[in-house]
Formats: C-alpha cells, sequence, structure tokens
C-alpha cells in the first residue's frame, strides 16, 4: 500500500470518528430522541362532530389509525398530523368520514421524518353498520367494544389489530403488515396478507374463514366455521382447534402444514415440499399421496369423513386424537 493510500486512510478514519463524536454530543443533548431531528413539523387538531352516523371511512397514508370506545354521546377525532398533511372530519350521507388533505409542493415531499401521524376515533360504544378503513403505512387497531355489520381495512406495511364483532363480514388485507384477529363472531371471515404473519384466535363463524398468503406464516386457535379454506406459497400454516362443519382446505407450495385437534365433514390438503402433520378429533377414510415423502396415517376403523392429502417430496403423519 502506498504512502498516499494510507494517508487518504488515516484522514477517512479520522474524519468517521470526528463526525460520530459530534453526532454523539448532538444526540447526548438531544436526549436520543430522533424525532427531534425531524425537519417535518407536526400538530395536534381535534375535531367534534355534529349529525347521526351509522358508517365510519378512515382514507389515510402513512397515519395510525385507532378506535376508543366512550360512555357519552359525542364523538371526537384527535389528529396528530403533519401541518401540510392535514385530516378532515365530516359527517356526509350517513357517514363519519376522516380523509387526509395532502397540501405539499412536490419540494415539501424532501426531508427527514422520524415521526409517525396518529388518528384517534372517539365514538359511543355500540353497534354501527360498516366500518372502512385504507392506509397505506400505519397500524390500525379497532376494540372489542365495537361491533358493526361489515369491516373492511386495507393496508400495505401496517400491522392490524381487530378484536370487534361483524354480523356480515370481516375483510382485512395487507401487503408486508401483520394481521391479528381475537374474540371475535363474523358471518364471513377474510383475511389476505403477502409477507405479513396472520393470527387468529377464539374465532366463531357462521360462513365460511377464507385465509390467503404468500410468503407469510398463519397460525390459528380455536376457529369455527362452515367452510374453512387457505391458499398459499411458502407459508407454514398451523392450525390448533380449528373446526369446520363442511370442508377444510389448505394448500401450500414448500409451506408446511400443522394440525392440532382440527376436524371437518371432508379435508383437502395439497402441498408441493412441504410436510403435513398433526392429529385429528375423529376416524376419516385417508386418501394420502407422497412422491418421495413417508406417509403414516391410521387405516383401523375409518370413519365416515374422508381426509385427502397430496404433497410431492413431503412426508405425511396424521393420527387421531383421542
Amino acid at each position: 500500500m502506498s504512502k498516499k493510500t494510507k494517508a487518504w486512510l488515516i484522514a477517512a478514519a479520522a474524519l468517521i470518528l470526528i463526525g460520530s463524536i459530534i453526532f454523539g454530543g448532538v444526540m447526548a443533548m438531544l436526549n436520543w430522541d430522533f424525532r427531534r431531528l425531524s425537519t417535518v413539523k407536526y400538530e395536534t387538531n381535534e375535531h367534534s362532530t355534529e349529525g347521526a352516523y351509522r358508517d365510519i371511512l378512515v382514507l389515510t397514508k402513512t397515519a395510525d389509525v385507532s378506535f376508543l370506545p366512550t360512555d357519552g354521546n359525542e364523538t371526537r377525532v384527535v389528529c396528530y398530523e403533519q401541518k401540510n398533511v392535514r385530516h378532515s372530519v365530516t359527517v356526509k350521507s350517513g357517514a363519519l368520514t376522516v380523509e387526509v388533505v395532502d397540501t405539499r409542493q412536490w419540494y415539501e415531499h424532501i426531508g427527514i421524518n422520524f415521526d409517525t401521524a396518529k388518528i384517534t376515533v372517539y365514538i359511543p360504544k355500540g353497534e354501527y353498520r360498516a366500518l372502512s378503513v385504507k392506509s397505506n403505512t400505519g397500524d390500525v387497531t379497532v376494540p372489542k367494544e365495537l361491533q358493526f355489520e361489515s369491516i373492511e381495512i386495507s393496508n400495505d406495511t401496517g400491522d392490524v389489530s381487530c378484536f370487534a364483532s361483524a354480523s356480515h363480514e370481516v375483510r382485512i388485507k395487507t401487503a408486508t403488515g401483520n394481521i391479528r384477529v381475537e374474540g371475535i363472531d363474523a358471518g364471513t371471515l377474510e383475511l389476505s396478507a403477502t409477507t405479513g404473519r396472520i393470527d387468529a384466535s377464539q374465532v366463531s363463524c357462521s360462513g365460511d374463514v377464507k385465509i390467503d398468503v404468500s410468503t407469510g406464516s398463519t397460525f390459528l386457535s380455536g376457529v369455527t366455521c362452515e367452510r374453512f379454506s387457505s391458499g398459499g406459497s411458502t407459508g407454514y400454516i398451523f392450525l390448533r382447534d380449528v373446526i369446520a362443519s363442511d370442508s377444510l382446505s389448505v394448500e401450500r407450495d414448500t409451506g408446511g402444514v400443522e394440525f392440532d385437534g382440527c376436524d371437518a365433514a371432508s379435508i383437502y390438503v395439497s402441498t408441493s415440499t412441504g410436510s403435513v402433520w398433526g392429529n385429528l378429533l375423529s376416524d376419516k377414510i385417508f386418501a394420502a399421496h407422497t412422491s418421495t415423502g413417508r406417509i403414516n396415517v391410521p387405516t383401523s376403523a375409518p370413519g365416515s369423513g374422508k381426509c385427502e392429502i397430496h404433497t410431492s417430496t413431503g412426508n405425511i403423519d396424521i393420527s387421531i386424537k383421542k
């Protein structure tokens, strides 16, 4: 290595060290609160509404959205938001509507932002007709104290947590965000994620449950419905105490499928390289097929139900839980 190259490396290392010392000193003065480095300014705006509504519609971009039930009759919406990306709150056509109003010029999109906008909707406890939330990167939380006829939430990278029941349907869709559904009653349930994780527990549906994932994992516990179906690519799926009165269908490519205390009148499982294992609650007539994998299924005392399992290279190991 030449003397000139060594000199440049020493100078570069010295500059990095000096920069690190200055950065550490500045952050220490700011108590390591990165939000204070942000060039984007935030403010809190509170809105009250007039007029009756049965529907709730929230259209936003990067804000977290949460609903808080109140014992009174007043509706309030508190928005912690960027000064030039505010939200309007109105009641129109019987719907409480929260919409983002982005007045930024193109150059105002350039900056440093370590903070997160938040929308908190305070609404009276009770039953409502429809809830619709559309967001990009914010998290969405719906509490159990609220009830709806239908719930539809669409998100990209934000997480969704739903504890509210819906007499007709619950539909939640994310890209990389996680989905959590717990303790709800619904007519039908549809959960869809690309790379996000799906968790559903203590769910009772009078109709169908449909779970679609690409590479995300799925964990289900205490789910009852008429028909259950799940499709996916490489995601692993675990089903505990999942009971379908009619049919249960799971399809995966490379993801594994695991049962624990599950049952249905008919069960169909198909994977490419993923294995299938676990236990069911009642005897079945088994039709299992694998190309290079091992098969271990009950052969005695077949019941009236049927279980069909297909995999290419995965193992099949199913027992009856007694």
